[in-house]
């Protein structure tokens, strides 16, 4: 008799409430997505929205509804949009600023919660990075142990929240000082003295995000609740869902890769040996969405932590990528193109600044006189400051190398019913780098540069013409070196032969 396949994740949802912070992320709007396509007789999902500096939450969410991936289900499943609702709210204050009916109607209808909200910049101050990723945590963690009908806590964290850990298991790892203590301090201490304390504090940690993530997984821990702890590595855009290379951002490696598309960004300091982490925003949502399926039917009593990101069976270099890049921004270049893109990494920090005043900064100084002078505002001198900012935070993670267990999202996979393991697709080893790559650079320069198709044929012609352009300019510069070094020499050359003339009368 043939074994009976366990209940498919859509029929676990049905009926179910569920609660989402951070909806309004790239990862949050796949979250939904994910939900309203394929758990189709899911209850109501409250979408917790702030208001955020001239719009209020109606809007946002207004604006969000007409924006992609929701366009498609209007289309598709207009009736199925009914299903979210707004609830105004913000995780940073006590009982996340609910009014008292909307306070009530979670208490009494909630049975699932997804904490994705966490401000993601690594330049944040302390006091910021706690307020908004630990504080946001403890609030919506005290809400959530007053819900009668709870059966699922997940809470999304990174696989960066342990840097100091080379090797980061799926397990707890307790926080080097206690999330209270830090939280108390944020409050009473002045900023200059917070400021002064952070190094220490931090202990090992690149910056505050990383530091504030691992917090609020030791709040997660004790919390008593049944909890799923997912940890997400680099997240970048979609295989499949909501559409083949989806994304709505510039965070990480798609920033770096349209900026060197671009021909902005001409050097990096990089280990191109090390192999990439990261995971498709589509696999992650997955994952997350499974988990809590996991956690709802065996109803754990220690939380669940599950890394979520390709490991060696899947692995890929920062150099392989960079040598497929290069191939592809040639092939389906964007537009608006400033130069013809070129450039490497490096592994010296020495090589790096050289080459970055004398490829990027030097040429945007000249290029923004240029444009003041044409009767235009200059822009490219503050786009290179804010590249080099960027580029700052960012090599720490290109020059180092970690290995995050996944033995989880793989095992994940095959406790699933067959339906759901095609609909539900985690497996970081189900898809191929080549065909990835081209989607990812088709649909960045699709869905986040708006880009349309029609404008590829112009694009290569330009393409072609800076090819010519940037030839031109090695050569004269080569020629105007030669001449420099020649007229440098030849003096010194005349002097000695007239001094050994000298000498010799």
């Amino acid at each position: 008799m043939a074994s009976m396949e366990p209940q498919s994740i859509s029929e676990w949802f049905d009926g179910r409430n569920v609660f989402i912070t951070g909806g309004t992320g790239y990862m949050g709007k796949v979250l939904i997505y994910k939900l309203l396509v394929s758990c189709h007789n899911i209850g109501k999902i409250y979408v917790l929205i702030r208001k955020k500096k001239d719009q209020d939450p109606q809007t946002r969410l207004v604006h969000m509804m007409q924006q992609e991936p929701f366009k498609g289900i209007k289309e598709k499943y207009p009736e199925r949009l009914k299903k979210i609702i707004l609830i105004p709210g913000d995780t940073t204050v006590e009982d996340l600023a609910l009014s008292t009916a909307d306070k009530e109607r979670m208490l009494q209808d909630v049975s699932v919660i997804f904490h994705m909200a966490a401000n993601v910049k690594f330049d944040l101050t302390l006091k910021v990075a706690v307020q908004i990723n630990t504080v946001g945590t403890k609030n919506v963690l005290d809400l959530a142990k007053q819900m009668s009908k709870l059966d699922v806590f997940i809470h999304v964290s990174t696989t960066y929240c342990q840097c100091m850990e080379r090797v980061l298991e799926e397990r707890n790892y307790p926080a080097s000082v206690g999330p209270e203590i830090v939280i108390d301090m944020v409050n009473n201490l002045k900023d200059d003295v917070l400021l002064a304390m952070t190094p220490k504090l931090l202990e090992g940690q690149p910056n505050t995000y990383a530091f504030t993530k691992a917090l609020s997984e030791d709040l997660v821990q004790r919390c008593g609740l049944r909890v799923g702890i997912v940890r997400p590595s680099i997240v970048l855009p979609s295989v499949k869902e909501p559409m083949t290379g989806w994304v709505d951002n510039i965070n990480g490696p798609t920033g770096l890769m349209i900026a060197a598309g671009k021909g902005v960004l001409r050097t990096m300091l990089m280990n191109e040996k090390m192999w990439l982490r990261v995971i498709p925003c589509d696999m992650a949502i997955n994952a997350t969405i499974a988990l809590a399926w996991k956690i709802g039917i065996e109803k754990p009593v220690e939380p669940i932590y599950m890394n979520v990101t390709t490991g060696p069976e899947n692995a890929i270099s920062w150099g392989s990528v960079l040598d497929i890049g290069r191939k592809l921004t040639m092939k389906y270049p964007f537009t608006g193109i400033l130069w013809y893109p070129g450039g490497s990494p490096t592994t010296s920090k020495f090589y790096h600044w050289i080459r970055l005043i004398l490829f990027q900064l030097i040429p945007a100084y000249f290029l923004d006189a240029v444009i003041v002078l044409s009767g235009n505002k200059p822009f490219l001198v503050r786009v290179q400051q804010k590249l080099s900012a960027g580029l700052e935070i960012v090599q720490y993670y290109t020059t180092k190398q970690w290995d995050f267990r996944n033995d989880r999202v793989r095992q994940l996979q095959y406790e699933l019913n067959t339906s759901d393991r095609d609909k539900f697709l985690m497996d970081p080893i189900s898809f191929k780098w080549e065909q990835y790559l081209v989607d990812y650079i088709l649909g960045a320069r699709q869905h986040y540069l708006k880009d349309d198709p029609s404008t590829l044929p112009r694009a290569r012609k330009v393409i072609k013409y800076l090819y010519y352009a940037d030839w031109f300019v090695k050569i004269v510069m080569t020629l105007l070196f030669s001449w420099f070094v020649y007229s440098w020499i030849s003096p010194a050359r005349e002097l000695t032969t007239t001094t050994f003339e000298i000498n010799e009368i």
